[in-house]
This record gives structure tokens, C-alpha cells and sequence, in this order.
């Protein structure tokens, strides 16, 4: 009604929508990109040393890239994320949270084809850099397809 008074103790409604989350997590990689871009910016100019400047630029171009991918998932979320709404409760994000996956041996299969094709390489033997990024591939797949098989396949 036209009329009505709403009252002190009532607080006025929560949007119905929150902001998609990520942002802030994108915003945070981006900010320390352009710090490590400026850095290399000002490291150039003041020694003209190569592998800083490298190693400098590489750093905020690959936290750029993270920064880009968490831009780019805030925006295919359908909902924002119960953290990032001010008006969220406790039991807001109760409930599935996702699968996380029990111990796997995976990961450390990946860590020793890595580790074969980086000595293959700094020794340059091609052919165990052949087997090396064999070893990586079956260990990158095998991780990848692991809960892919069938509950009577484990």
C-alpha cells in the first residue's frame, strides 16, 4: 500500500541475485600481474640484464592467464557463490559441495615422467625424451580418465 510505514527494525530485502563469484579472485591475479609487468617494465630500463626480464614478463603474462580463466568462469557460473553474496547465511553453503577424489598414484607417475624427460633433455639422450613423453602422456591420461571407468572396473 501506499501508505505503509515500514518499520526500523525491519531490514530492507537482500537482492535477489548475488554477483557472480571469481571476480575478486581475478581481480587479485591481475593486480599481481601488472605488478610483475611494471617490474619488468622498470627492471629493463634500470640493468638490461635478459633472463630477469624474461623471467620477470613470463611471471605476469602466466598470472594473467590465471587471472583470465577465473574471469572467464565467474562469468559461465549460473549462480554466484554463497562467500561472495554480504547477505548469505552459515546454511547457505551447506550441502554438495563436489567429488574430491580419494589418494591416487597418479600424480606421482606425472611427477616422475616429468622428472625422466627433464634429465633426458638436460642430458640430451632423444631417446629417452621419446620414452619420457611417452611415460608423461600414459601418466597425464591416466590421471585425466581415472574416475572415468565404471564403478566394477575399481
Amino acid at each position: 500500500m501506499a501508505g505503509e510505514v515500514q518499520h526500523p527494525t525491519e531490514t530492507p530485502e537482500a537482492p535477489a541475485e548475488p554477483t557472480r563469484g571469481l571476480k575478486v579472485e581475478a581481480y587479485t591475479f591481475f593486480a599481481i600481474s601488472a605488478f610483475f609487468i611494471a617490474s619488468t617494465i622498470i627492471y629493463g630500463f634500470w640493468s638490461k640484464e635478459p633472463a630477469g626480464i624474461v623471467a620477470l614478463l613470463l611471471t605476469g603474462l602466466m598470472l594473467a592467464i590465471i587471472g583470465s580463466f577465473l574471469w572467464f568462469s565467474s562469468r559461465r557460473l549460473e549462480h554466484g557463490r554463497p562467500e561472495d553474496d554480504p547477505h548469505a547465511e552459515v546454511a547457505d553453503g551447506a550441502g554438495d559441495v563436489g567429488f574430491f577424489p580419494p589418494a591416487s598414484y597418479w600424480p606421482f607417475a606425472m611427477a616422475a615422467a616429468a622428472m625422466l624427460t627433464g634429465l633426458a633433455v638436460a642430458f640430451w639422450l632423444v631417446w629417452l625424451v621419446v620414452i619420457g613423453f611417452g611415460f608423461l602422456l600414459l601418466a597425464i591420461c591416466g590421471l585425466l580418465f581415472e574416475y572415468q571407468r565404471s564403478h566394477a572396473a575399481h
